[in-house]
């Protein structure tokens, strides 16, 4: 139990404690961890010597003390659980809690490379069945390797940062035009922070994934589907996908998930032997869409049928490197149900099926205007539940298009 006012019982509690980046009135940003609907100072608890990271807690972005490894993300974590539930303490922590209402959040570590993966089977078959119908709807790579691709780390935004309508190239019977997208569309995805980078040439197997991954956020990789369409073969995803991914303020550990692993589903073909990952499990997070106050979607992470450590594995397998602050996403998160997919696209299937939203609106993908919000559960310790955090944006209008 702690000790802190109204976080005993939180989603948020001593079991979570994510890590974000924050300002508080001039003072320039700084790391925090959240507990209930208050907000730790680390920067303030390292100078005060309550947490001890060789200063890493005092820097403006988490990467410093991402860098640090597992070793140490688990002292600091032991402390900080000792700090806010040992009445002992509450006189010297007391004064480094702020409520969350008078902080902004910001992103919360700077981004290296971006990679997004391609994870569900229900969503990439949907895809394929709305894309190209009268083909297979998973190509013969699907079930043999993690398909992904490499983003744009520098267009990653933290939630609430509107979300600009792009412009680019879009198919029309009469040829290519140009200008605003008209069909865009969402992915509710889950991300994976690198934390403990690796060495170039030397492949992470994947029972080192928890030696270089520190934790989760919450991912919307908004994707124009009307460019898409034209523009993905024979490469795949280019602008379509690049102008924008939204993350969640916080940064969840994996030792908040220890109780969040499930067996995932049994994959057939069996993989090469780089991928065998045993146990082979995934994460039971529960996620849930929202669309313009209208809960539209809940999709599974369970059923996802390629798991975080065989991604990470695939992604380095050549002899790529990661860096602390890279970002690798899971791809979009959808289950069988029509209610429990990860994208618009498939809600309403390609835009023939609208959605009945409760403000009497009908929508098949984005109008300028609505907004988007993506919140997630995972189940913790003695049967509590953890708090992921929300990604949210607004759509606003595109820009004037270059002539």
């Amino acid at each position: 139990m702690t000790w802190v006012p109204g976080a005993a019982g939180s989603p948020y509690g001593v079991h979570n404690l994510p890590y974000g980046v924050f300002r508080h009135g001039a003072k320039p940003p700084r790391i925090g961890v959240r507990i209930g609907d208050s907000l730790l100072d680390l920067d303030g608890a390292e100078a005060a010597g309550l947490v001890l990271a060789g200063g890493a807690l005092r820097a403006p972005t988490l990467n410093p003390f991402l860098a640090l490894g597992r070793p140490q993300w688990s002292a600091v974590r032991t402390r900080l659980t000792e700090l806010l539930t040992d009445p002992a303490h509450r006189a010297a922590v007391a004064p480094l809690l702020l409520p969350l209402a008078e902080v902004q959040l910001m992103l919360p570590f700077e981004v290296g490379d971006y990679v997004d993966f391609y994870s569900s089977e229900e969503h990439a078959s949907n895809v394929g069945r709305i894309f190209r119908p009268d083909e297979a709807p998973l190509l013969p790579n699907w079930k043999h390797l993690p398909i992904g691709y490499h983003g744009r780390g520098g267009t990653v935004v933290v939630s609430d940062t509107p979300v600009t309508r792009p412009n680019g190239q879009r198919a029309t019977p009469d040829g290519p035009v140009f200008g605003p997208s008209t069909r865009l569309d969402i992915e509710a995805e889950v991300g994976f922070v690198v934390g403990a980078p690796s060495a170039l040439g030397t492949p992470v197997p994947v029972d080192g994934f928890a030696d270089h991954v520190f934790g989760i956020v919450l991912v919307n990789d908004w994707s124009a589907r009307d460019l898409q369409a034209w523009e993905y073969r024979p490469l795949g995803p280019f602008l379509a996908k690049s102008f924008a991914t939204s993350v969640s303020p916080w940064v969840v550990p994996l030792d908040a998930l220890a109780d969040a692993w499930v067996p995932a589903p049994e994959q057939d073909p069996p993989v090469l032997p780089y991928l065998r990952d045993i146990p082979h499990l995934g994460l039971d997070l529960r996620l849930e869409v929202d669309w313009n106050g209208t809960v539209v979607s809940r999709p599974p992470f369970a059923g996802m049928y390629w798991t975080p450590a065989q991604q990470l594995a695939h992604l380095t397998v050549n002899g790529a490197a990661v860096r602390t602050g890279d970002l690798f996403a899971s791809g979009t998160v959808s289950g069988p149900a029509r209610a429990e997919t990860g994208s618009f696209l498939e809600l309403t299937w390609g835009g023939a099926e609208p959605v009945a939203l409760d403000d009497g609106t009908k929508r098949t993908f984005l109008e300028d205007g609505d907004t988007v919000t993506i919140t997630a559960t995972a189940p913790g310790p003695d049967g509590v539940t953890v708090g992921l955090g929300t990604v949210r944006g607004t759509i606003v209008p595109a820009g004037a298009p270059l002539r």
